[in-house]
């Protein structure tokens, strides 16, 4: 008997015990569903709402702190952004103004910048006023310094017999000044002002002036960085000129002279050939340049008309 009572003691502790399991098995998949109801709470509202921090700028207004209010919203009447006022100085907006660049003006109320060409060839850029050259007439100074001219060796020594017909010789005058260099200011043009043609023999020359070269068969002397027609060192030479003659490089005249038309050449001033002979035609190219560049008309080779083809 004691045994039934037992077993049936048994029988329901394990009845009691397999249905309280059942019970723990159906509250699970409760507690379960309402966890992955909490996370999926949202899914029935709309898709395109992230959260608050997170919106997608449906206006085209970043979220949070990058909305362009500030710093990158284009002002309303096209005024840069508070922090964007030096854009006018990177970019050469009008500085100061808030204004984009509406009339492209650079920073600097509109001045011209440095690399700008100014209307009229002539004039300098960067601050909209005419360059050295326009007013040397008036100041006796040069032209602006042009491009460096790389000097060049010409073949000259083949033609020892010059055309005459395109330049003809000059007959000596003693005494002789170079018409209108009394108007001539300034140092660069002192030696043409005291320029007085002189005539001595051979032993003369030699005695007083130690460096003499020949051109053309015609001796020339040099003296403080001129070269100058030794009239009488040859009653019979040939000179196509007479008048100073820069040494540009400390080269021999002729190739001065070759070095100019050929510099002319290239701006189209002389058509002639680089002959190395200051004749008429050389002499009209290298006026008509000193003009078109506010030098003095000298139709002669000084240093201001050299500095200004860049070739000192």
């Amino acid at each position: 008997m004691r045994i039934v009572l037992v077993l049936i003691c048994s029988f329901a502790l394990a009845s009691l015990a397999l249905g309280a399991q059942e019970e723990k098995k159906k509250e699970q998949p409760k507690k379960k569903g309402a966890q992955a109801g909490q996370v999926s709470k949202p899914a029935g509202k709309p898709t395109g709402k992230p959260a608050t921090a997170g919106r997608p700028a449906t206006t085209g207004k970043p979220a949070g702190a990058g909305k362009p209010a500030k710093a990158g919203k284009p002002a309303h009447a096209g005024k840069p952004a508070e922090t964007g006022n030096v854009a006018g100085m990177s970019t050469g907006k009008g500085k100061g103004k808030g204004k984009h660049a509406e009339a492209g003006q650079a920073a600097g109320a509109g001045q011209a910048t440095a690399g700008a060409k100014q209307p009229g060839g002539g004039k300098k850029t960067g601050a909209g006023k005419p360059g050295e050259a326009a007013t040397a007439a008036t100041t006796g100074k040069g032209a602006a310094k042009g491009k460096p001219f790389k000097p060049q060796h010409f073949n000259l020594a083949s033609k020892t017999k010059p055309n005459k017909a395109v330049a003809p010789a000059v007959n000596f005058q003693q005494g002789r000044r170079i018409e209108g260099s009394h108007n001539w200011q300034g140092s660069n043009y002192q030696v043409f002002r005291n320029y007085r043609s002189e005539w001595h023999d051979r032993d003369w020359w030699r005695h007083n002036h130690s460096r003499i070269v020949f051109v053309f068969g015609g001796p020339y002397y040099w003296n403080s960085g001129y070269w100058f027609p030794a009239w009488g060192y040859d009653p019979g030479a040939y000179y196509a000129y007479d008048g100073p003659i820069y040494a540009y490089n400390n080269l021999p005249p002729d190739q001065v002279i070759a070095n100019v038309q050929a510099a002319l050449q290239q701006q189209g001033y002389y058509r002639g050939e680089v002959d190395g002979l200051l004749g008429p035609l050389t002499r009209e190219a290298v006026a008509n340049y000193q003009r078109d560049h506010g030098l003095y008309t000298t139709s002669t080779i000084d240093r201001p008309t050299l500095e200004s083809l860049g070739m000192a």
